[in-house]
């Protein structure tokens, strides 16, 4: 058994937790508030910028040709091709540009961030490549359930297609790779600290789910 299906199976109780969020059972049905995904769309742009950075900064620290380009290309993806999904339904919502440049990051979204970015920058490279893993991971599997799921009239078709996609899959399966190729030849102590990682980025990525169903905010 790989690194990653072994840390999967590990993460099987929080993705099932994942995919039964009333988050996500609501978005398949189509019946998610619009003020809740327009709530989400803002928070995963801020945590999209973060991420970007730490896939950045993981592009500068690769060993590796192949795995430079992957984190160069995914950094892009994500403020690129993203952010352009994430601004038509900005367009949709009516949003202008002043009320997005002023949202601010929940504290869930700026923990996520802030543990990505310290992971990028001071943990070893094999253990942050683990901690980005999830948030390709987890949303591709919430993607492909959705659509399983989704309502054929659902509102929110184009963010569920877009996470459901072949070419979202095939990403995916790239840093896999990658990831299992680290694995394979990681001390046992840095197999640990990747395990551990990962864990924690899909907790975040449940914390994010759950905290833009309830609109969270800062409470003091």
């Amino acid at each position: 058994m790989s690194f990653c299906e072994g840390v999967w199976q590990q993460a099987l109780p929080l993705r099932r937790a994942i995919l039964d969020l009333p988050f996500n059972r609501d978005l398949a049905a189509g019946t998610l508030p619009r003020e809740t995904f327009q709530f989400y769309m803002l928070q995963d742009s801020l945590y999209l910028d973060g991420y970007s950075r730490a896939l950045s900064l993981l592009a500068a620290r690769a060993p590796e040709t192949d795995m430079m380009l992957e984190f160069a290309q995914a950094a892009q993806v994500a403020l690129v091709v993203e952010r352009s999904l994430h601004e038509s339904v900005f367009k949709e919502y009516g949003l202008d540009r002043s009320v997005i440049d002023a949202a601010e990051p929940s504290p869930t979204c700026l923990g996520y961030i802030n543990f990505l970015i310290a992971a990028a920058h001071q943990a070893s490279f094999e253990e942050a490549v683990a901690a980005v893993l999830p948030c390709f991971w987890v949303y591709e599997e919430v993607g492909n359930t959705v659509h399983d799921r989704a309502t054929p009239d659902n509102p929110y078709r184009a963010w569920i297609d877009a996470y459901a996609s072949e070419e979202f899959a095939a990403a995916v399966r790239r840093v896999i790779d990658i990831t299992d190729r680290l694995a394979l030849h990681a001390s046992p102590k840095a197999v640990a600290g990747m395990t551990q990682a990962f864990i924690r980025s899909v907790q975040y990525e449940w914390m994010f789910w759950d905290s833009a169903y309830t609109r969270q905010t800062w409470p003091v």
